[in-house]
């Protein structure tokens, strides 16, 4: 196996080399971003969290949202406690705002990385493929006809060979931004939800 990748970078020249470095990149953002996403589960606490806060138990409510975890429980928290402290609306709006803010840029982080290196991959796969084509070609011109053809179908080979591998590490990068940029939008979401529901609450108190 190493033999073969070790092959891989000798044909495919510094443009299998610069490929291989996005995908080690690629591969370390999208496993960074799945434990990110792992942790922020837990919103199922906090719809039953605020049904208690609406009902006047207000230590229940903290404690269920303390045990949670997740961006929408932590907003949620904060707005939980703020509210005990006296907080008013607009305080608390303004803060909440602020912290979901925070909580989605947080989960945002490096998508753009990803984005780039399915953007920039194909690219480079190509520019590999056509300086590979281009090389095969003066190496016929060179032999003025009398190149053997298996030479010239082993240099097309090696050529294609980068336009191959610069899919291969963009199509998953295209996949793992569209899939935690949905996560994020879907968390975006709950926080908003929350942070309003909570809202209409401190308001109907008469904060």
């Amino acid at each position: 196996m190493m033999g073969f990748f070790t092959r891989l970078l000798i044909d495919g020249g510094p443009v299998i080399i610069v490929l291989a470095i996005l995908s080690v990149i690629s591969v370390a953002v999208m496993v960074v971003k799945t434990i990110q996403f792992l942790g922020a589960g837990g919103s199922g606490k906090v719809g039953p969290a605020l049904d208690s806060l609406q009902d006047g138990q207000d230590d229940a409510a903290a404690s269920s949202l303390a045990a949670a975890r997740g961006p929408a429980a932590r907003v949620a928290a904060y707005g939980v406690a703020g509210l005990k402290s006296g907080l008013t609306v607009a305080a608390l709006d303004a803060e909440m705002t602020r912290r979901g803010n925070a909580e989605v840029e947080q989960l945002n982080r490096w998508l753009r990385v990803l984005e780039l290196v399915a953007l920039i991959a194909p690219l480079l796969g190509l520019l590999g493929t056509v300086l590979g084509m281009i090389q095969s070609f003066q190496e016929l011109e060179m032999a003025e006809g009398s190149a053997n053809a298996s030479v010239l179908a082993g240099g097309i080979w090696q050529a294609l060979l980068t336009t191959a591998v610069g899919l291969v590490v963009a199509i998953p990068a295209a996949i793992g931004a569209s899939l935690f940029s949905a996560g994020a939008e879907r968390v975006a979401h709950q926080i908003e939800t929350s942070a309003g529901r909570l809202l209409l609450i401190a308001r109907a108190r008469g904060k």
